[in-house]
């Protein structure tokens, strides 16, 4: 029964199923205020945009409200006989009023759909298809018990369409703003996604600085780096402080690299919480990648947290971001050609990760040039930042692809 206030005189109807209305009249001459129903199957229309601002609308025959992906659109909806039609946010519902029967026209405008959501309708399909993997420990193909298990979707193999230019409108995106994207994270379980992405190649003094922790510019050498870079600049660790306090983390990429963004960027990069307490070399890079992210993320060595927008990569993200039949190589081993060759995270320089080494007070976890995760004592490296956007954050245009990336803008 749909719920009916007639105020004077004003029928007031809440559709709550979009194949009819029930127009509904009292007799007030009866005691028990039985109620009289017309049911109309032919007086309501709705409309649903065709794509994101085309203004085009066509009939929709679905037998309810749509619920995600469109907004009520009070301006264009309308009945014949004067009724008037409005959005009910909280039961999801249009609300009619109307003197009289009526012919009414519900129009719906396509919204653009938050980044994060078009990656999970529109790209994952299921795991495998483009390169894009949900991490919940089942699945068909013959590797998901080495999934993280955390529900996240996260990009594998030698070069996903997973490309995003960020911060620049471009035709040609600059390599300063080509960025990839890591994967799909729900981290606090709220059933809110943020899309995790890391600059695509190593970052230099333009966007880092040369002051913190930097240690100057080195000519690219060796067979192994994949980029179009000739040299990079590399940063050390200082350490006469805590992990958590070194200059790369604090100057380098949460100064400088973060000023160096615009403003617009600034504001889609959500503040986050890094695990980085790690644990000791053998339950890292010695384990498989299941391991490595179990022993790094759930349950670390430390409880140590930094919490600031910019970051860098975790071991078991470059371990996953390898096809799923190398999940189940050792993370030390990862420097073999099948692991190099389907592993879009691998640049082929030494760089940093964001895993603390208990271990040894001084110690982190590297990338080494040919592949394989070690760590590194008082050494001087690439960085890549890395970070969440918010969950906020739309898809604009773009296909993923390197010469079509994807390109985004803040919901308004």
């Amino acid at each position: 029964m749909k719920k009916i206030i007639i105020r004077t005189s004003v029928l007031v109807i809440i559709i709550s199923m979009i194949s009819c209305i029930y127009l509904v009249s009292i007799d007030k001459n009866e005691v028990k205020n039985k109620e009289k129903q017309i049911k109309n199957t032919n007086m309501l229309t709705m409309m649903l945009e065709t794509e994101v601002d085309s203004g085009i609308y066509e009939e929709s025959i679905q037998s309810e409200w749509p619920q995600e992906g469109y907004v009520f659109n009070e301006n264009l909806s309308k009945c014949e006989n004067g009724g008037t039609l409005t959005w009910d946010d909280t039961t999801k519902k249009v609300i009619m009023e109307s003197k009289t029967s009526d012919k009414c026209y519900v129009y719906f405008k396509k919204k653009n759909a938050t980044f994060a959501n078009y990656l999970i309708d529109n790209v994952y399909v299921s795991d495998g298809i483009n390169n894009l993997y949900y991490h919940d420990e089942t699945g068909t193909y013959n590797y998901f018990i080495l999934e993280a298990g955390d529900n996240s979707y996260r990009y594998s193999g030698a070069n996903p369409n997973n490309y995003v230019c960020f911060g620049s409108d471009e035709a040609l995106c600059p390599i300063n703003n080509t960025y990839r994207i890591i994967g799909i994270f729900d981290d606090d379980n709220d059933g809110v996604y943020n899309v995790k992405l890391i600059k695509s190649d190593y970052t230099n003094s333009d966007m880092l600085g040369t002051d913190g922790d930097s240690s100057g510019t080195t000519a690219i050498r060796g067979n192994y780096y994949k980029g179009n870079l000739t040299s990079y600049d590399r940063y050390y660790g200082n350490y006469d402080t805590t992990w958590t306090e070194r200059e790369f983390f604090t100057v380098n990429l949460n100064t400088n690299y973060w000023n160096y963004l615009n403003e617009d960027c600034q504001n889609m990069i959500e503040l986050t919480t890094w695990k980085v307490g790690g644990n000791n070399y053998s339950k890292i890079f010695s384990v498989y990648v299941k391991d490595t992210y179990q022993n790094e993320i759930i349950n670390p060595s430390l409880s140590m947290t930094y919490t600031d927008e910019i970051g860098l990569m975790y071991v078991s993200d470059y371990g996953y971001a390898a096809s799923p039949e190398n999940w189940q190589t050792l993370m030390a081993e990862y420097n073999n050609d099948t692991n190099r060759n389907n592993n879009w995270l691998y640049m082929g320089l030494d760089e940093w990760t964001i895993t603390y080494s208990p271990w040894i007070a001084t110690t982190a976890f590297q990338i080494e040039e040919d592949g394989k995760v070690s760590y590194i004592v008082n050494g001087s490296i690439a960085l890549r930042p890395a970070f969440y956007l918010k969950s906020e954050v739309l898809l604009k245009s773009g296909t993923g692809t390197f010469s079509d990336p994807y390109r985004l803008e803040l919901k308004s």
